[in-house]
């Protein structure tokens, strides 16, 4: 899927603001969907052991990181992290089938790792190569593997069984976890995730005025996914069915 020009949005914030889109349709619907949850009990343990541990510890550092650390430096660490997971997107781009995109993603990777001094600048999108975000569980949609259960994974909140193992098989070579300086790579793990949690401070407030925040950030979640899987070129079906049977004709580069 194509990213805008600043820095993709942040998974979770992508699903916050589809989250309040799609709140409205359902609205108009008049029933939410159904979303194959069984474990939702545990997930909403889950859920609020993650939120308190958010409120009390990881919000208040990232307030404090966002007031101390210029807009135009923290521009530059979006595109840095961007850069650096980009490996993923263009492995699972050529998986995907998607051969002119990978060509792409490829030169702009090189691009922004040499001019872009690392990638803490972003000349590739100057120069027209666009974003896109892709990663291995949206490889398996593409190819037929349903998306299983939802779950609330502690730490790392939503997932489903499949972009969860898609997680696993992504971090066997993405730079950020393969890292061998252990020190450089836990040093550079906790700013990450600081640095995203800042991101998302903006966006609290929809969910805290939620109904259900639990129910609200999970139908967001699966949204997401499915637009990812799709391109954001969405079938008339329903949004929350599961991926068993993928039409590859819904792709524009199959």
């Amino acid at each position: 899927m194509t990213r805008g020009r600043s820095r993709r949005l942040p998974e979770c914030l992508t699903v916050v603001l589809l989250a309040i889109f799609f709140s409205g349709c359902a609205s108009n619907n008049g029933a939410q969907q159904a979303v194959n949850d069984p474990f939702e009990p545990v997930n909403r343990v889950t859920y609020k052991i993650n939120d308190w541990g958010d409120r009390f510890i990881l919000r208040p550092i990232a307030k404090g990181y966002e007031w101390l650390i210029p807009t135009v430096i923290r521009t530059g660490i979006n595109n840095f992290y961007d850069n650096l997971g980009y490996p993923m997107d263009i492995v699972n781009a050529f998986l995907q089938g998607k051969f002119t995109q990978g060509a792409s993603d490829t030169a702009r990777f090189a691009l922004n790792s040499t001019l872009g001094l690392g990638g803490f600048l972003d000349p590739a999108t100057a120069i027209g190569l666009a974003r896109h975000e892709e990663d291995f569980g949206q490889t398996m949609g593409v190819w037929g593997i349903p998306q299983g259960p939802y779950l609330m994974v502690p730490l790392f909140g939503p997932r489903t069984v499949r972009s969860g193992a898609g997680n696993l098989v992504d971090a066997q070579y993405h730079p950020q976890v393969q890292m061998r300086n252990s020190s450089l790579r836990t040093k550079i793990n906790i700013m990450y995730f600081i640095h995203l949690r800042s991101t998302l401070l903006g966006v609290d407030k929809e969910i805290r005025r939620a109904f259900d925040p639990y129910a609200f950030v999970r139908d967001a979640y699966l949204q997401n996914r499915r637009y990812l899987l799709y391109d954001g070129n969405l079938p008339d079906e329903d949004l929350f069915e599961d991926d068993a049977e993928f039409d590859d004709e819904e792709f524009d580069e199959f």
